[in-house]
This record gives structure tokens, C-alpha cells and sequence, in this order.
């Protein structure tokens, strides 16, 4: 749902341009944070995007960034942030009451960055409990019975509605990827370890990996380009590209609803039409075990990055962080030790998939947005590449059931980001012809 008035909307600028004319003198930062609250004032009270907004804060702080000069192309950009991210001047509840209005005493290393790059803190987005399942309060702002996804719910959800032109989320399993698929915005899970994770709650150090939501690939790479110092992708090329594509349907295609099948079975002829060298890629047999290795690390770490508060609040937990703890405790060391074991295997087994500058397409999650607010969807199709670190890009691939978004992963090589990005363009284009 696009604001009601789009004239002088500067919330509806890509960040690229944003960016541009802030350094050209002919857009002030206060007035695009001023946007970004009007549009917030308008919508929250339906999206639900936010646990935490200081207007006059922020409007303060993007004064400051017009008061000086620009010393990056992020300047005077505002930015979300999911609430299990810490923050000097705004309360971090990581998703549960036991944090109710805590204050860290610190930014985050990722929040720290951008502000340093001239960024402003916009607000703290609304996340599920320590990012795990129990739902928050957000909406999908596509049709407010669904839900948006999650962990990172009002992260995906603000992107959407032009809340915010880029906010963070966070990732172990799926919980960047599909809330961009259900939204229909552009969602970024880097190669593991490529953005830094001080000052991030932490629930499994073998898989948490920061994210983030643009409305263009673009703006998306020039966001990694500036926060982790990733060398500038160039997108000069798209127009011309002949990609090879490995279109992987992964071990769990059993589970993919039938609007995800019709899109996957079209992919060869749409994307062959265009030039594309395509083939269907089917993982070996190492690779069935993942998803469950997956959730054995996920259990096995997260029970011990939430020690103190399952030994000291355990009546402040949900039922669904109950159960996981619950099931946590039955996994040994011996098998959190396979679980390592396994992935790491198929981390290294993957470059010898894949041919020459080949990239993979696959599914973003199940189908369409769940109706409802309790389940946040499954993260079943996410699994197998979060738990070997490769970089993924989710793009919106036309739409399903009832006009909702589908989207569509393009995933790389290890520290191959920006070919990531650049085959994203490629297909985004493809699929919006």
C-alpha cells in the first residue's frame, strides 16, 4: 500500500537517490526522517512496524547529519533497527518481557558503522521473542490478516509500507529471507560473518548472520558496500548478462505449496528465453540431513545463549521457547558435534556444484503469507543455505494467491556477494517482464 500522497514523498525514494540528492544540496535529511514519521504516524497503528520510536530524537540526529559534511554515500539515510540489536539511546527488549524498557550502555558494531557513515536511527523494529517463533505484533502491510514473517517481522514490514528506505534483521534460520518473500521487498542474508555481530542478542554463534531490507538490489549493494566495507558492485553489465542458473528445488520441494511449483516449473522457459544457460540442480545425498543438523544447532547453542534468562525468568518465556528448550535438552554434545560436522562438509562440497559463475535460484519459503498472526511461516527453505553460510538475495517474483507477493532466492558462493547481487537484478528483471 503506497502512501496516499506520493507528491515530495521522500519516503518513497530508493536510497540511491535519496543519498545523491542530500549530498547535492537539494534534500535535507531532516525533511526525508520527517517523511519516513509521517508515514509511520499514518500506518503504525495498523502495521505495527515498531517497538520503539522517538521522533524528536531522531529528527535531532538527522539535523546533526545536515550540519555536516558527507563522508559516505549513506549520508543523512535513515535506517531500522530489529530489536534484539542494541542501541545507546533507545531501549532493546530483544522480544520479551524480561527486557521491558532495558537500556544498553552501547550501539551495536552494525549501528555504530552507519552512524559513523552519517546514517540516522530511525526506531527499533519489532522482532519475535529473543528472534525465535512466539510472535510480535506486527502485520503484513499487503493485507493486514497475514502475518509479515519472521523473526525479523517489523523490519520486512516498515521496508514494505515506506516506513524506512532500509532496516536490519538477523537470521539463523530463515528469518531474513522469508519475511522479504512474504513482504514483497528486496531481503539481503549475507555470507556469514561479513557484517559484524557485537552487540546482537545471540542465539546460535554457528548461524546468526545480520541482514537487511532495501526496495531495490541496488540500494541493497550500496548498503553492504558502505557497512562492511564490500567492494562496490557494479550492475553495468545486467542489461547483457547470459547467466548460467542452477535452479535447486532443494530436499524438501515436498513442502513447497502449488503457487511455488507453478512459478519454479516456468523458470527454465522464462529465464532460457532471456539468454539464460539453465539446468536443474538436485543436491546429493550428504544434503538430506541438513535441515535436521540445521535444528539441532539451532536448539543445541540457543539453549545455552539463553541460559540466564530460561534459569532466572523461566515463567517470562512463552510456550514456544518452553518447548524449544524442552527439545534442546535432549540433543548430546556428540550430536550438536555431527550437526557441525555435516554442515561444514556440505559448506565445502557446494563451489564443486556449481559450474563457472554459475549462481543458484531457488525457493524463498513455502508459498505466500500465512493468514493469521500466531505462526510466522515455515523456514523449511532456507535451511540448507543459512546453515552453510553462502550469501542469499530474495527478490519479489510476481505474485500469488489472493495478489500476494512470491519471492525467489539467488544464492552464491561464499564471499560471492555481489554476484549474488548482480544475478538478483537479472532475475528480478526477468520476472517482472
Amino acid at each position: 500500500m503506497r502512501p496516499k500522497s506520493e507528491d515530495n514523498a521522500y519516503n518513497t525514494w530508493s536510497i540511491t537517490s535519496a543519498a545523491k540528492a542530500i549530498a547535492a544540496g537539494d534534500l535535507t535529511s531532516e525533511a526525508l526522517v520527517a517523511s519516513c514519521l509521517a508515514r509511520i504516524e499514518e500506518r503504525e497503528a495498523e502495521v505495527g512496524a515498531w517497538i520503539h520510536i522517538d521522533a524528536e530524537r531522531a529528527l535531532a540526529e538527522a539535523r546533526k547529519r545536515d550540519a555536516a559534511t558527507p563522508g559516505s554515500p549513506l549520508h543523512g539515510i535513515p535506517f531500522g533497527i530489529k530489536d534484539i540489536i542494541d542501541t545507546i539511546d533507545m531501549p532493546t527488549g530483544y522480544g520479551s518481557p524480561i527486557y521491558k524498557d532495558a537500556q544498553p550502555l552501547w550501539d551495536a558494531s552494525c549501528v555504530a558503522l552507519l552512524r559513523e557513515a552519517g546514517c540516522v536511527a530511525l526506531g527499533k523494529t519489532v522482532t519475535t521473542e529473543f528472534a525465535t517463533r512466539h510472535a510480535g505484533k506486527t502485520c503484513n502491510p499487503l493485507d493486514l490478516t497475514r502475518t509479515p514473517g519472521g523473526s525479523s517481522s517489523g523490519s520486512a514490514a516498515a521496508v514494505a509500507d515506506f516506513m524506512v528506505p532500509v532496516a536490519y534483521g538477523t537470521q539463523t534460520t530463515g528469518s531474513v529471507i522469508r519475511p522479504g518473500a512474504y513482504c514483497g521487498v528486496v531481503a539481503v542474508k549475507p555470507t556469514f560473518g561479513l557484517i559484524n555481530r557485537a552487540g546482537v542478542k545471540e542465539l546460535s554463534e554457528s548461524m546468526d548472520t545480520i541482514g537487511f531490507y532495501t526496495r531495490s538490489v541496488e540500494d541493497a549493494a550500496l548498503f553492504l558496500h558502505v557497512l562492511a566495507d564490500y567492494p562496490q558492485t557494479d550492475f553495468g553489465d545486467v542489461e547483457t548478462l547470459k547467466p548460467k542458473i542452477a535452479i535447486c528445488r532443494t530436499t524438501v520441494w515436498d513442502q513447497a505449496n502449488s503457487e511455488t511449483v507453478a512459478l519454479f516449473d516456468s523458470l527454465t522457459e522464462r529465464f532460457g528465453k532471456l539468454g539464460a544457460e539453465v539446468r536443474e540442480l538436485e543436491l546429493p545425498a550428504d544434503f538430506d540431513d541438513i535441515a535436521p543438523a540445521q535444528a539441532v544447532l539451532n536448539d543445541y547453542e540457543s539453549l545455552r545463549a539463553l541460559a540466564y534468562e530460561r534459569i532466572n525468568f523461566p515463567d517470562q518465556l512463552s510456550e514456544e521457547m518452553t518447548s524449544k528448550i524442552e527439545r534442546s535438552l535432549t540433543h548430546s554434545r556428540d550430536k550438536h558435534s555431527w550437526a557441525i560436522d555435516l554442515m561444514q562438509h556440505c559448506k565445502t562440497s557446494l563451489p564443486t556444484l556449481l559450474a563457472e559463475d554459475e549462481v543458484i535460484v531457488a525457493p524463498a519459503a513455502q508459498g505466500i503469507a500465512e493468514v493469521g498472526h500466531v505462526y510466522t511461516g515455515d523456514p523449511i527453505f532456507s535451511q540448507v543455505w543459512n546453515a552453510i553460510h553462502v550469501p542469499s538475495v530474495c527478490v519479489p517474483a510476481g505474485t500469488g494467491p489472493a495478489g500476494m507477493p512470491l519471492g525467489i532466492q539467488i544464492i552464491a558462493r561464499c564471499r560471492e556477494d555481489d554476484r549474488a547481487f548482480i544475478h538478483a537484478e537479472w532475475v528480478r528483471r526477468a520476472l517482472a517482464g
